[in-house]
């Protein structure tokens, strides 16, 4: 139970099956000519023989995708802080060391985060699920575990050195059985004025052979967190998704948040479906996000179109319209 109050820590101590856990860590370079993420986790499948760690990184700008498997045994996690190891690869929230060759593909990086700012962390709401974070036996939980970081030093894919001096960054987590079977997906932190970001998701829960449609939205301002959540009352007012793409208009007691995502082209990456790396999602890092974000009285708080964003939209859009239903 005390894990719940440190959801960047790994979950899964003591689980043998049907399981995984993952950190997504997104950097950006200054000149913003380059977006990586890089996922590390574990897979626990049915079959003891499937059962793998692994090391995913997306090349966004080149559309290419990295995956690297290895042995359970070559993972270790610290018992009361976030640092993983996986062989020789280390990721912490203070830094990533990749070491990764494997006779096709030799991959280095020493990156340094800094300022992070997360979700807050508080006794009845552990993190960015809120009190859903206590209900048991839910197929995915998530957490927030840096909304904006600066980065320091570099990564180097098959002897091209690439500076992140100066960069962004952004980390999450999902832990659990599976990915929801549909969901929205969405962050950015890189709008005109400094500071801002956003973090957004919609997802099909199942609870007690039904499901309900959950909703979680963050907005980084002004060294605030602007929760838009299912759990403080927020309401979705309209949710448009079609190929090109997605509108969101959410209203709480006190501001209301407009968004409107452009899609882009993506690339595929595994996904964990009851555990196994099985499933596939099409994510973008070269998306736009346009924020509209303004007092219920009319009055604009803020405006602007973030860059550089990660966009996900998978599964079937009526089961998250019907959601709001139930």
């Amino acid at each position: 139970m005390a894990n719940l109050w440190k959801p960047e820590i790994f979950q899964g101590r003591g689980k043998k099956r049907n399981y995984f856990e993952g950190w997504y860590f997104k950097s950006i370079d200054k000149e913003e000519k380059t977006a990586y993420s890089i996922i590390p986790g574990i897979s626990l499948s049915r079959d003891p023989k499937k059962s793998h760690a692994f090391i995913m990184l997306l090349d966004a700008k080149n559309h290419k995708m990295y995956y690297f498997d290895y042995d359970i045994s070559d993972f270790w996690a610290d018992k009361s802080n976030f640092e993983i190891k996986i062989h020789k690869n280390v990721f912490s929230l203070k830094n990533i060391h990749l070491d990764i060759d494997n006779g096709k593909n030799k991959i280095r990086a020493d990156l340094k985060f800094s300022n992070i700012i997360s979700w807050p962390v508080k006794l009845l709401s552990p993190g960015v699920m809120g009190w859903y974070a206590f209900v048991p036996k839910m197929e995915c939980y998530h957490g927030v575990l840096s909304f904006d970081h600066r980065i320091t030093g570099f990564l180097d894919i098959n002897g091209d050195k690439i500076s992140l001096n100066g960069g962004k960054g952004y980390i999450e987590k999902d832990w659990g059985k599976s990915m929801p079977s549909s969901w929205i997906w969405m962050q950015t932190n890189h709008f005109k004025k400094d500071g801002v970001s956003l973090f957004g998701s919609i997802a099909k829960i199942p609870w007690l052979k039904k499901y309900f449609t959950g909703y979680i939205f963050g907005l980084l301002y002004d060294d605030k967190i602007h929760r838009f959540t299912k759990y403080n009352g927020t309401k979705i007012r309209k949710l448009i998704v079609n190929d090109n793409i997605i509108k969101v208009k959410l209203e709480n007691k006190e501001e209301i948040l407009e968004i409107s995502a452009k899609r882009t082209e993506g690339v595929d990456l595994p996904a964990p479906s009851l555990g196994e790396m099985t499933a596939r999602v099409n994510e973008s890092l070269n998306s736009k996000i346009h924020v509209k974000f303004y007092k219920k009285d009319g009055d604009t708080i803020f405006s602007g179109t973030g860059r550089n964003a990660g966009l996900e939209f998978v599964g079937n859009i009526n089961e998250l319209l019907d959601g709001f239903k139930k």
